[in-house]
């Protein structure tokens, strides 16, 4: 009798959640493990990019599209799939919440230009971070 395998290792679902706002990183981990997730929270890309690159358990990346510094949002998700092709990373905005904010929305530049179509497999974009969960959801749905 062949025993069921969890999709997502032994530890379950593990999600490495980076943002450089802490309510906005307290708000989505809260989601997370609303929805039953294990979430790990770092304020830089470079803090993700170490927690990638020692090997531990991630399953799904969050970042704020806001992030910025020397490991902005896309180039932390470039550096990311160089490390671990098979991570599924959720791009996520706080648009819902800034009604006042300038029309140009982050996310509709995120995919365009030099991102071949077979990389963008695992890729998702959510505008608000009221929905990050579902959207987890989706993206651990989509690689399998």
């Amino acid at each position: 009798m062949e025993l069921p395998t969890s999709p997502c290792g032994a530890y379950g679902v593990q999600v490495l959640i980076a943002g450089r706002q802490k309510h906005w990183r307290d708000e989505v981990s809260s989601q997370i493990r609303r929805a039953g997730f294990a979430a790990t929270t770092v304020d830089c890309g470079v803090d993700a990019m170490t927690v990638l690159a020692l090997g531990l358990p991630v399953d799904v990346l969050v970042t704020d599209v806001s992030l910025q510094g020397k490991l902005c949002c896309l180039k932390l998700a470039q550096e990311a799939r160089a490390l671990r092709p098979d991570l599924r990373i959720v791009f996520a905005s706080d648009l819902g919440l800034q009604p006042d904010e300038d029309a140009s929305d982050p996310i509709d530049t995120l995919f365009d230009g030099d991102l071949p179509r077979h990389a963008r497999a695992g890729l998702l974009a959510v505008r608000r971070i009221d929905h990050v969960a579902s959207t987890v959801w989706d993206a651990l749905r989509s690689a399998s």
